[in-house]
């Protein structure tokens, strides 16, 4: 095991793909000279070159329209998107053009784009930087959606994204740049279509994934001093859903919570709540919770931000509702 932290994980993974492939090159906002606002391609510029670590014009539609292009010439660009708030400059072409163009071509054009974004509250950035759009994106077909929550993840995640033929857009939660955690020696590259069971329970099933599974796991810890057992399921994936593995959860579980920093209205959490209760309503014994954020702009003041999203508290409670049998 070694330990290193999550922006060094990303970054390893960036770098181990151009030293692998010299077809792969990363584009966007200030990753040059400046190291990129998270300090993710910190060096690269000084390793690859200009050609390859591509500082842009502030203008997400322009890079990310250049980087499908790009895909359609044979390359493997990987396009930074400074904020997930900024991707919305960008809708046209990730929506319209990368993840309909298979389909608009008759199956004649691949788009092989790898979109990193920043996404999530709790780091005193208001309205125009906190949001979460993960489940925006997760709503669209033609597109693999993808958040690591672990340093294993945001290593290998990589490697596999590139090797998709389909735009793949990863959601770095921006609160897990700065955490650390071991690094298996024998890490390779992730399956993207397996959620992950990090914590094994028998008493209620707790779904969620990047940003939020640290506070999950807390609670986790929380409800087990009182002798709950939660098991803790990481989707990794929001689009496809690996659904089999948190029914089979629920099944033996038989109640479930679904953690989300999304809203409520219209989000991944209540995608999933759906999906269980269409196809295992009779294993539960009690209704889907979910803890999502307040329906509200994340506000800047710090003590009002972690007031508007999901806390290891909220999820207590939602488990402790569920315990009793109560929505």
């Amino acid at each position: 095991m070694s330990v290193i932290s999550y922006r060094e994980a990303v970054r390893e993974g960036i770098r181990a793909a151009m030293r692998e492939d010299e077809r792969v090159f990363m584009m966007g906002e200030d990753i040059g000279e400046y190291g990129g606002c998270y300090a993710v391609s910190m060096g690269l510029l000084e390793e690859f070159g200009p050609d390859r670590i591509r500082d842009t014009p502030l203008s997400e539609s322009a890079f990310v329209g250049a980087g499908i292009g790009a895909a359609l010439g044979g390359m493997r660009p990987i396009v930074e998107i400074m904020t997930v708030n900024f991707s919305l400059l960008a809708l046209d072409q990730i929506v319209n053009t990368a993840a309909a163009l298979l389909h608009m071509s008759g199956g004649q054009f691949n788009v092989p784009l790898v979109i990193r974004m920043t996404t999530g509250a709790g780091r005193q950035l208001a309205a125009q930087h906190s949001h979460s759009f993960d489940g925006w994106y997760a709503h669209i077909p033609g597109i693999r959606v993808v958040a690591p929550a672990t340093v294993e993840d945001a290593r290998w995640m990589m490697p596999t994204a590139l090797a998709d033929p389909d735009p793949v857009l990863i959601f770095e939660h921006g609160g897990l740049y700065n955490a650390s955690g071991e690094m298996p020696a024998g890490a390779g590259p992730v399956d993207l279509d397996r959620a992950a069971i990090r914590r094994t329970g028998k008493h209620v099933t707790l779904i969620t994934y990047g940003g939020t599974l640290p506070t999950t796991m807390a609670a986790a810890e929380q409800l087990a001093e009182d002798g709950t057992e939660a098991e803790v399921i990481d989707l990794r994936t929001l689009r496809p859903l690996d659904d089999s593995t948190f029914l089979d959860s629920v099944r033996r579980t038989h109640r479930a919570v679904v953690v989300d920093e999304g809203w409520r209205s219209g989000s991944i959490s209540a995608e999933i709540s759906a999906r269980i209760m269409e196809q295992v309503f009779y294993e539960l014994d009690a209704p889907v919770g979910r803890v999502a954020s307040k329906e509200v702009p994340t506000p800047y003041a710090r003590h009002m931000e972690q007031a508007a999203i999901p806390s290891s508290d909220d999820i207590v409670v939602a488990v402790q509702a569920a315990m009793r049998g109560e929505s």
